[in-house]
């Protein structure tokens, strides 16, 4: 009980730790000249670069860069100077647009996870994405291609592990379709009725992002990390 009672003050919000270097954190790294994926303790290291000059640069513990990119913009003492945060996918979160937008107030040219996929002709003509539904601005209402009605049923309202609260509302399949197949149609597979969960303000922020990212100013300025970061 002991140890572990230790493991746990090492590891904190962290999900494991090296014995021989407490700070290290195991996390897969990039493919060696053999691809061989290696997961090993290490760091994620961060660098923001204008014009292939090192403004800043910190060291986390944690694997994902979306949690990165709060506490390392805050650290940077030349933010001030610019109106931009320009950015990999691996960044894009509700979170990270919420504070760099309201916060910050700055423009976050940083894709989502999900936007090169919505880009394609796939995935806008998919019947099973929301997004393509019909959507009753009067009653509320989507209804899927196949013809099934949702209704808007609640709101709901999720916290992560690290505190950051997401609004959802919750539309369900109806009862009582115009047939019986369709009724058959709006349950799962358990017999229940089908569900889709809406975030409003995560899609309010990947039309922005979209929008922002196909504007001649955005496309050009995004260009401009190929030449400016990767380098670095």
């Amino acid at each position: 009980k002991q140890r572990y009672e230790e493991a746990r003050e090492i590891l904190q919000e962290r999900n494991s730790f090296s014995k021989t270097d407490h700070d290290a954190t195991f996390m897969r790294m990039k493919e060696d000249h053999m691809m061989n994926g290696q997961l090993k303790p290490g760091y994620n290291v961060q660098a923001a670069t204008n014009g292939q000059y090192v403004l800043a640069y910190d060291i986390f513990p944690n694997p994902t860069d979306t949690r990165t990119l709060k506490p390392f913009l805050q650290s940077i003492q030349t933010l001030d100077l610019f109106e931009n945060i320009v950015a990999d996918a691996g960044y894009g979160s509700e979170e990270n647009y919420v504070f760099i937008i309201d916060e910050l107030e700055k423009t976050p040219l940083i894709p989502y996870g999900m936007y090169q996929k919505e880009l394609t002709r796939k995935y806008k003509n998919s019947p099973t994405n929301p997004s393509n539904w019909d959507y009753l601005e009067e009653t509320d209402q989507f209804i899927k291609p196949d013809g099934v009605v949702y209704s808007f049923k609640n709101y709901s309202r999720r916290t992560d592990k690290y505190g950051f609260k997401r609004d959802f509302k919750i539309y369900e399949a109806d009862n009582i379709q115009d047939t019986e197949e369709l009724e058959k149609l709006a349950k799962t597979e358990t017999g229940r009725q089908k569900q889709i969960h809406y975030n409003p303000t995560w899609n309010y922020f990947k039309e922005l992002i979209k929008e922002e990212l196909h504007s001649e100013e955005g496309s050009r300025i995004y260009a401009k990390r190929k030449i400016d970061v990767e380098p670095v």
